[in-house]
């Protein structure tokens, strides 16, 4: 069993003990590394970079511009889209004068209230 020193005890073996910084950096790196093992032609396996998280990887694929062209593609056709959808709404509702320029919240009231009014008509 071993026990743990306190601060001002010291073990030689232990390697912070060592006053060089480079030196403990060298030993753990040595033990830290696993072997690398030689290929039949005698060149050595380079090391596999680390692997990345699921968000590191989603982010290196963001940033690609591919990634982001598609993106904006896939944008410009849902706003497209949902001006369209507005566009439709606003023929349907009765304004004077019938041309005025609504803004979409104007258009989505409007309906609110002409939708409340049929309800109304209907009850009647």
């Amino acid at each position: 069993m071993k026990m743990m020193l306190s601060p001002d005890q010291t073990d030689p073996e232990l390697m912070w003990t060592q006053s060089d910084p480079e030196t403990v950096l060298n030993v753990i790196k040595v033990e830290c590394m696993p072997e690398q093992s030689p290929l039949a032609d005698g060149k050595q396996r380079a090391l596999a970079p680390p692997a990345l998280t699921r968000e590191e990887k989603r982010r290196r694929r963001r940033a690609t511009a591919k990634y982001r062209l598609a993106h904006a593609t896939r944008e410009r056709i849902r706003v497209e889209a949902f001006n369209v959808a507005f566009a439709e709404l606003r023929k349907l509702l009765p304004t004077l004068p019938p041309d005025k320029k609504l803004s979409k919240i104007e258009i989505l009231r409007l309906a609110i209230c002409y939708i409340s009014y049929l309800n109304h008509v209907l009850d009647v």
